[in-house]
Parts: structure tokens; C-alpha cells; sequence
């Protein structure tokens, strides 16, 4: 490579040599979505002339995270960190997660760079986010000019830059694994089920996605109702959206987070919506074979809802009566008896004691003054875990099960010191450290400050070890055995990790076929 330049299909790109890795980073792979194309779906860049420096990650999507403003709606940028010598690397895309509001692949937590010290070519990319990536407002009277899946279009456009360019870095395109965590799972799902994508990946890494945040068109209404109401607009004042400041349109977005458990239980934050790039949900779309031969390696956290279910601002039901509304208004109320039965003995379970904060992200850390307390409250985390994460993450094991032998499940079950004192346990997002072998990150600190380094290293290496392994040969561990149905071989990450078989046959039964929000 001459001077570390490529030649890609918009241009030539410059890369540069750090850490005895070579990085092109922030490279355009759109139109930047903004003037006349906010919510308008992804448009390809024009090429350009001369050579692009690829110096620096592109501005994060506009978003608010803690409290601050911060991003730039000409964020559609990827990312490649790649070792020096090799060709022909195995190619490995992470899409970085955030509830499809949050986050970016600039993330410290997400470098690469300990995927390429192992012959990997890394890849990640920005996407636009919550109202300009994934709020559906095109049902509404005089907004036929707005785009639905804007988010989704991005990605689509990222996965095509990546199947068109990633040759003349040094990539295999015939060996392309995509990975991703919590949003980013689901997007990894979506993938799977995007006609526009079939055949660009190989292979694909599920993190605590969530297979059923997915939604009709009708149904996203519900969400942006709310999301008018926090902004003190009607219907008739959505084309000003166009026009105005980009983070003016997020007021309304932290309205939606904290009201939209209370009028509709179990309702997920607003996400992608069925149309022409999505026709199908995820897991149905899996089941008719959009990803046929696609190898899956998909898994959850043993308490994926301690982050999620809170006594106020919930998101997820936090008491029977949102569980009951929850099955009602959804056309299940014959099964509230089981759900009840299977989750606690008592109807008058309730918080009694429980301290944690309303919100969270990996950029909070929260004080540890004293053992937080969950007194009353795990039977609703351990409903909102399997309700949002282990039951659909199982059904897309089985649908894809269909169409490969090779699929694979773990289950993520090692609770720090950090897990027991903030009550979080083995919690949502807690394993990523371990995923990018990251331990330098604050998150990071956090979760795993005074743990054994034996331990970590172990974590490591069958974590961060396995998804290198299974994007290299296609298999991600000779002791980790294929998913087989509900009562399974099951691969457990955990102090020492270890092969089990966990039969969650019950499991299954009591939520059988049970859809909600879909109409």
C-alpha cells in the first residue's frame, strides 16, 4: 500500500500507521443526511477528488446522552482499523448499540484494535439515531415527504460501502462476520432480514439484541403521539421538524423514554418499522429463510432487565398491574395466571426496597455508598429479560435453526463485585468489556475493578477468544456445542465458563406464541 492509500469506489483514502495498526477512520459513505435530506433515507456519496484523509472518527449522530447535546447530522462515517501485513483478513462489522438513541462506534470501549493484533480486518460505522433515525412520523396528513427506516437505511448503505470497498483494504469479502450489542444485536437481526443485505455477511454475532423492537407503521404512532405531546406540537406542526435546530427535535425524545411504559406496558422505545426495506419482523423473516446458511452465534445476560426496570421512569412494567395491562391490551389476558405463576407465587409482589438510577449509560458510573437493595423487585427484572431478550433470542436461534446446523447460544452469567454492590448483577452491557478485551475504558473499571486478573483473562479468552475464532473458521469454540431447540447445549461465560445443557422448555410454554404491539 503506497503511503497506506486505497482506492474505493468514491475516492482515493488515506490511512496512517498507529500502534503497529493502520487505521481509516471516519470515511464518508453518504450523502450527509441533512438540509433537504433530514428524514430522507440514506443517498450514496458522490465520489470525490483528490485523496481523503482518513484521520479522525466522523461527529457521532445527534443525540443526548446525560444530559448533553452532542453530535452532528452529518455523521454518516465508517471506520476500518486493519494490522499491517495480510491480505485476504477475515472482515469483522460491529454495530455499536444505544437504544437507537444513544452512542457511537467512536466509543472508546469499541476500538478494534485488539481484533486486528489478531489478523482481523475491523470495521464499525455511525448511523442516524432516535428522531432522525428512527422515528416513524409517515403516517401522519402532509408528511408523504418524510422516509420511514431512515436508520435502516444507513446501515443498508454501510453494509453495501463494506461488500463494494473492503477488497481494496485488504478484506475478504467473501469472509464478513457483522456483530453487535443491545441495539446493535437487533441490528444485526434486522440484517438478517433485510432483502437489500442478503448475501454480504457470512456470519453474525448477537449481544443482548432485541429481536421484537419492531413495529408496524399504526403502532409507531402510539410512540409518536408522545413524542408531539413532549414536544408541545400537534400534527399540523410536524413539517416544522424540517426546519428546525437539530437538538431542539430532542425534547421530545426524552419525554418518550419516560412516559412510555405508563401508556403502553411493555411497548419498546421507538425502532425500526415494517416497510419496503424491513418487510418482515426479524424473527419471521428468519424463520422463511432471508438468511439461509448464515452462521449465528447469539446469547443474552443472565439480568439483562437490573438496567432497564426502575420504581420510577420504568423501561420495562415495574408491577403486576403494568404486567396485567401489559397482557391485556395485547389480547392475553387468559395468560396472566401462568406469566404470574412463573415469575412469583405472590400478586402482591411490589418494590418494597430499591435503589437505582432512573437512568443509565456506560458513560455514568453510579456512587457505590452502600449495598443497593432489590427487595420485591427481581421478578420484574427477570420478566423484562426474558419478555425482551432471552425468549425472542431463543426463537431466532430456532428459526435460523431451519436453514444452518450451525448456530450457536451462550448465556453470560459472571457477577462482579461492582454486579452485587449497584444490584445490577450480571447485567446488560456487562460482558462487552470482555468482547473487545477493553479494560481500560471506565465502564470497564467500573464493572470489573478489584476482580481477579485470572478471571479476566479467562473472560477474555473465551469471549473476545470465540468471536475472533468463530470470524477466522466458523466456529467459535470445539467445547461449545450447537444450539439444538428449547432443551439445548448452551455455552455459559462465567467465572469458569463452561458448556451446560439448559432445557427452557417451561420457559417457552409459559410465553408460547404470545405477540404484543404488533397490531
Amino acid at each position: 500500500m503506497n503511503e497506506y492509500i486505497v482506492n474505493t469506489k468514491s475516492g482515493k483514502v488515506k490511512g496512517f500507521l498507529r500502534d503497529g495498526r493502520i487505521e481509516y477512520l471516519g470515511i464518508p459513505y453518504a450523502k450527509p443526511p441533512a438540509g433537504k435530506l433530514r428524514f430522507k433515507r440514506a443517498q450514496k456519496i458522490e465520489p470525490w477528488n483528490g485523496v481523503f484523509e482518513a484521520k479522525e472518527y466522523g461527529p457521532e449522530a445527534v443525540q443526548n446522552d446525560e444530559g448533553m447535546d452532542k453530535g452532528s447530522e452529518d455523521c454518516l462515517t465508517i471506520h476500518i482499523q486493519r494490522p499491517v501485513h495480510g491480505e485476504k483478513l477475515p472482515v469483522f462489522v460491529y454495530i455499536h448499540g444505544g437504544g437507537y438513541t444513544t452512542g457511537a462506534a467512536s466509543v472508546a470501549l469499541y476500538n478494534g484494535k485488539h481484533f486486528a493484533d489478531h489478523g482481523l480486518l475491523f470495521v464499525s460505522f455511525q448511523y442516524r439515531m432516535s428522531v432522525f433515525g428512527f422515528y416513524d412520523f409517515t403516517t401522519y396528513p402532509g408528511c408523504e415527504d418524510f422516509d420511514s427506516n431512515c436508520g435502516i437505511s444507513d446501515q443498508i448503505m454501510a453494509m453495501q460501502w463494506i461488500r463494494d470497498n473492503i477488497e481494496a483494504f485488504g478484506g475478504d469479502p467473501e469472509n464478513i462476520t457483522i456483530n453487535g450489542e443491545s441495539a446493535g444485536g437487533s441490528s444485526v437481526l434486522n440484517m438478517m432480514a433485510v432483502p437489500a443485505v442478503q448475501g454480504i455477511f457470512q456470519k453474525a454475532i448477537v449481544q443482548s439484541g432485541l429481536p421484537e423492537c419492531v413495529c408496524t407503521h399504526e403502532m409507531a404512532r402510539q410512540n409518536m403521539d408522545l413524542y408531539l405531546e413532549g414536544m408541545g406540537m400537534t400534527q399540523k406542526d410536524i413539517p416544522k421538524l424540517k426546519e428546525m435546530p437539530p437538538f431542539e427535535l430532542l425534547k421530545g425524545v426524552l419525554y418518550v423514554a419516560e412516559h412510555h411504559q405508563y401508556k403502553n406496558p411493555g411497548i419498546f422505545l421507538p425502532g425500526p418499522v415494517i416497510d419496503d426495506l424491513l418487510p418482515q419482523r426479524p424473527v419471521d423473516a428468519i424463520r422463511n429463510g432471508s438468511a439461509k446458511d448464515v452462521k449465528l452465534n447469539i446469547g443474552t445476560n443472565l439480568q439483562e432487565g437490573t438496567m432497564f426496570v426502575h420504581p420510577e421512569k420504568t423501561g420495562f412494567p415495574n408491577s403486576w398491574s403494568m404486567v396485567s395491562r401489559m397482557m391485556e391490551q395485547n389480547g392475553h389476558a387468559q395468560a396472566i395466571p401462568r406469566v404470574i405463576d412463573y415469575y412469583h407465587p405472590s400478586k402482591n409482589d411490589r418494590f418494597t426496597k430499591f435503589k437505582a438510577q432512573n437512568e443509565f449509560s456506560m458513560s455514568t458510573i453510579p456512587p457505590v455508598t452502600e449495598k443497593f437493595e432489590q427487595e420485591g423487585a427481581y421478578s420484574f427484572i427477570s420478566f423484562a429479560t426474558d419478555y425482551a431478550f432471552q425468549v425472542p433470542s431463543i426463537k431466532a436461534a430456532q428459526a435460523q435453526r431451519a436453514h444452518t446446523k450451525d448456530v450457536w447460544m451462550y448465556r453470560y452469567e459472571y457477577i462482579t463485585k461492582a454486579g452485587w454492590e449497584t444490584g445490577w448483577l450480571a447485567s446488560h452491557a456487562f460482558e462487552l468489556p470482555l468482547s473487545f478485551a477493553n479494560m481500560d475504558f471506565h465502564f470497564s473499571q467500573f464493572v470489573f475493578r478489584d476482580e481477579p486478573e485470572e478471571t479476566i483473562n479467562s473472560l477474555i479468552h473465551e469471549i473476545h477468544g470465540s468471536w475472533i475464532r468463530f470470524a477466522k473458521t466458523g466456529d467459535p469454540n470445539p467445547e461449545w456445542l450447537r444450539f439444538a431447540g428449547y432443551d439445548s447445549p448452551v455455552r455459559i461465560f462465567d467465572k469458569e465458563s463452561r458448556t451446560v445443557r439448559l432445557d427452557r422448555t417451561e420457559l417457552m410454554r409459559v410465553w408460547d406464541d404470545m405477540r404484543f404491539y404488533e397490531e
